[in-house]
């Protein structure tokens, strides 16, 4: 590949809220530049992921070279980065971001300015990208595009004129999408001459090469054989293999000033990939590094455990490192479950993200998993004023002390949850059903503002515990569909939270353990248990199943055992003779209870923090 000066190059991005288009707009420009032919034309082609071609969203970003030549004889080379659209996924939008000048941001015409849609907004404009604003399927019969035109208008600061209205399935105006980005986007603002400084956003693991990195070449250029050193480690890797992505790996042997593409330079591990790290030249040190990405902030933590803790431990380590590299949002350490064995506490930014995960697990490398309960992070305070922040249930303290005089140091005194503020944008006929839904969370009401005729944009202060189990399925649900959820973290807010102990057979199980509102614990202990009763296999003996606070069993169920009838074959004779017999069932059955085991499948996990329609 030619070397391109910086004028004759546009990174763009495209966001949008999800389903709004922006993979079918994809494809449609890599149609357009020629990268999808008939050997390789399938929809949402950057979709790559088994997971994402499953559910019809995209989880990972990913990139694309393409090449168009104007009518001038002018050849642009365009780096497409297309990203999700899920609030789970924000992290990957804003790494995205961080390698492009302009974004694509895209806006349904009958669906409107989402809850999504103004957080991918805010994104891009405080790093202060070019924003080129797109309706589209116009096509649809229930387009409403004056309507949705004014929206933009009015909640995304752009000109009616600057909208450019497409279809993307259909191809409606998709050859002016091109021009206006070549017309309108902003170009590279790096310097030529500058020494070399390359921003690591994204990376993946090759089985034969190792670590893959893709850069965004900020200033000067990047050749093979050049030495390169991590800001971040200070390592230094001498470079093997550089490419672009067209839209597979194609090597060009050197990056210059404003390209994206991957580099192969003998990284092994996920702790030596870090993104948001800045890789300069060893000959040419830099005064300053990059500045890189704020650390992800997990919201919600899981224990996740091999199935078999003694043999498969070692080989879930090493996928999940693996995965990290392309997934560098989740937090990972090391954990140990006295029911379950050796694992893994993982954070992530939300349910969703944690399914995805496993799914990938799964699906990519063949690793199958048990995931515990999901928490979130509290903040615990104590006697002598220090603060704990607890992502396990198992680190949660049995009972808060309330008497002012005689504590100890260790004695905790206070809990307190994490909040978010969350924006639901809804039809208005759905306006009361929402409310009541955000109330029953224990919500609280900030405001509510009209978009149009239509539309409410409703924010809520809430717990973020009540939101990420099945808030947003429950949202969903009761307004067909038609509502948006976004939140962001708002610190913390103090209330009366109890840990529930799950006990089988007397013996608490530690992957189970839970934390909820003291007031709800009566009915969540109840909940649990009846779940687990539904879930747990009848033995040879009686399973009971209990829910306690502390030492206070607060809700209990007895799984009945299989009864054998050893006194069948007793026709008549004596009493004691039958007597006898049950005895020695009895026995037996007693000393089976004290050595035996109880196996709690994976459904059994799942169905304790999945709440039931019309609860």
């Amino acid at each position: 590949m030619s070397k391109f000066p910086p004028e004759l190059i546009r990174n763009f991005s495209i966001i949008a809220h999800i389903d709004h288009g922006k993979s079918t707009l994809a494809d449609r420009l890599l149609e357009e530049t020629g990268v999808l032919t008939g050997k390789n034309n399938r929809s949402q082609f950057l979709d790559k992921l088994k997971v994402e071609q499953e559910r019809g969203i995209t989880v990972k970003a990913q990139t694309c070279a393409m090449f168009y030549t104007t009518d001038d004889g002018k050849t642009y080379l365009l780096n497409l980065i297309d990203t999700p659209g899920h609030v789970d996924f924000n992290y990957e939008v804003s790494r995205s971001l961080a390698a492009c000048s302009s974004v694509l941001l895209l806006v349904d015409s009958s669906q409107g300015v989402q809850a999504q849609t103004l957080a991918n907004y805010y994104l891009a404009i405080e790093q202060d990208l070019t924003i080129i604003p797109i309706m589209t399927k116009i096509d649809q019969q229930s387009s409403q595009p004056d309507v949705i035109s004014a929206q933009m208008e009015q909640l995304l600061g752009v000109e009616n004129k600057d909208i450019l209205p497409i279809s993307a399935k259909t191809g409606i105006n998709c050859d002016q999408v091109i021009p206006r980005i070549i017309e309108n986007g902003s170009k590279p603002s790096g310097l030529v001459e500058a020494p070399l400084k390359a921003l690591l956003f994204d990376s993946w693991y090759d089985e034969y090469f190792g670590v893959i990195c893709m850069v965004y070449v900020v200033d000067g250029q990047l050749k093979i054989g050049q030495t390169l050193i991590s800001a971040y480690t200070k390592k230094a890797y001498e470079i093997l293999q550089v490419g672009i992505m067209h839209p597979e790996q194609v090597v060009t042997n050197a990056l210059f000033t404003g390209q994206v593409g991957y580099i192969v330079c003998n990284m092994r591990t996920a702790a030596e990939a870090r993104v948001g790290d800045t890789l300069y030249r060893k000959d040419q040190p830099i005064d300053k590094p990059l500045p890189g990405f704020k650390p992800a902030k997990p919201m919600v933590f899981a224990g996740v455990f091999p199935l078999d803790s003694e043999n498969d431990f070692d080989k879930l380590k090493d996928t999940i490192e693996k995965l990290c590299l392309t997934d560098s949002s989740v937090h990972i350490t090391r954990e140990n479950s006295g029911a379950l064995g050796m694992g893994f506490r993982c954070g992530f930014l939300g349910l969703l993200h944690m399914d995805v995960f496993k799914q990938r697990l799964e699906q990519e490398f063949g690793t199958e998993t048990i995931i515990t309960t999901p928490t979130v992070v509290y903040k615990v305070a104590y006697a002598d004023g220090k603060e704990k922040l607890v992502e396990n249930p198992n680190e949660f303290p049995d009972s808060f002390m309330t008497r002012k005089n005689g504590l100890s140091a260790n004695d905790a005194v206070a809990v307190y949850e994490p909040i978010v503020v969350a924006t639901i944008v809804c039809p208005e006929k759905y306006f009361l059903s929402v409310i009541n839904l955000c109330n029953e969370r224990r919500g609280e009401q900030k405001d509510i503002v009209n978009i149009d005729e239509d539309r409410v944009s409703i924010h809520y202060i809430m717990p973020l515990n009540e939101i990420i189990h099945d808030f947003f399925d429950r949202l969903k649900s009761l307004t067909q569909g038609y509502a948006t959820l976004d939140y962001e973290e708002s610190g913390y807010q103090q209330t009366e939270m109890v840990k529930l102990n799950v006990m089988i057979n007397k013996e608490s199980v530690d992957a189970l353990s839970f934390i909820v509102p003291k007031d709800q614990s009566q009915f969540k202990a109840r909940e649990i248990v009846e779940k687990l009763r539904k879930q747990i296999s009848r033995q040879m003996y009686e399973v009971s199943i209990q829910c306690a606070v502390g030492v206070k069993v607060i809700a209990s169920e007895t799984l009945k055992a299989f009864r054998k009838d050893v006194t069948a074959k007793c026709y008549g004779g004596d009493i004691t003779r039958k007597r006898k017999l049950l005895d020695k069932q009895k026995e037996g059955k007693k000393k089976m209870k004290q050595i035996g085991s109880v196996h709690i499948p994976q459904e059994a996990f799942l169905s304790v923090f999945k709440v039931d329609d019309g609860k």
